[in-house]
């Protein structure tokens, strides 16, 4: 057992947590939940599970997690982030119990792959894959960028290095949840764009920094400035054709359409009516589920 801690941000989860908490199979020392006061049997199911539960209103992803971070009494030496649609591969499991406790005192940070299952199949193609995100950090040595979109955990001292083995993105909820969550998602990322400039301790765009930097160098540097709508479907193009996104078959025609093309054409549309209509900007709140 790794002197670990997993955090893990719950709304309504019940379909996810268990495959979620149950793929660390005895390598975490404690399991922490945030639940933003779930309908479901959420709390119940960690609790049985063996997780300790903390339940605060939500107001923002990193808001939840940074508060998670300084609430719940975290006195492991490495903590983790980890979603509970998220489950661990038995490779990456016997990486982290192999590596994660001979590494210097230096390296405060560890990043991982994020490999993304849609209905059944692992979408590879596309740009998709690899993604690598941190997700394990030394306790007290890292935290949750204050954005309302794609957020990342921030170091705030040391280097990280990386292992390169994946974790599972796996939903086990069905295409109406995830078409209502990327419309929730589309709220976000209007706001997020909107007052980008005001944020502060933030990853920032740069070419030839770390992928994070590089992908948020691309969106607001490149995507955002070419032609509000045309630009979503040039994406989608992109993505399918020349990122071969074809070759992920059925599911990932869906994906890819429904990510790459009717979301981003989601966010342009409302990013059009904010600009010529009446409607401002809504609160960032919980996930209707």
């Amino acid at each position: 057992m790794i002197d670990l801690t997993v955090l893990i941000l719950t709304k309504d989860e019940e379909k996810n947590l268990k495959k979620c908490i149950e793929s660390f199979r005895g390598l975490a020392k404690r399991f922490v939940v945030v639940d933003s006061y779930s309908t479901d049997r959420t709390v119940e199911l960690a609790r049985e599970l063996g997780a300790d539960v903390y339940q605060n209103p939500w107001i923002n992803y990193a808001t939840q997690f940074n508060w998670g971070l300084e609430h719940t009494g975290i006195g492991t030496a490495w903590t983790m982030r980890f979603d509970a649609d998220e489950e661990l591969t038995p490779e990456l499991a016997q990486a982290l119990v192999e590596h994660l406790p001979g590494l210097p005192e230096s390296v405060t940070g560890v990043e991982l792959r994020r490999r993304i299952c849609f209905l059944g199949r692992w979408i590879r193609h596309g740009g998709i894959y690899p993604t690598w995100v941190l997700r394990v950090f030394r306790t007290g040595h890292a935290y949750c960028e204050q954005t309302i979109m794609d957020e990342h955990i921030l170091l705030q001292s040391g280097e990280s290095t990386r292992l390169a083995f994946d974790f599972i993105d796996n939903n086990n909820k069905d295409i109406s949840w995830w078409i209502s969550k990327h419309n929730w998602y589309s709220d976000r990322e209007l706001i997020d764009f909107v007052t980008k400039e005001k944020q502060e301790n933030v990853v920032r765009p740069r070419l030839l920094g770390s992928q994070a930097e590089r992908k948020r160098w691309i969106k607001y540097m490149v995507y955002y400035k070419t032609p509000l709508m045309r630009r979503a479907h040039w994406y989608f193009i992109y993505r399918y054709f020349f990122r071969l996104g074809f070759l992920d078959g059925k599911p990932g025609l869906i994906y890819h359409f429904l990510q790459g093309y009717w979301y981003r054409f989601l966010v342009d549309a409302k990013l059009y009516e904010y600009r010529n209509t009446d409607v401002g900007l809504k609160e960032t709140r919980d996930l209707k589920t």
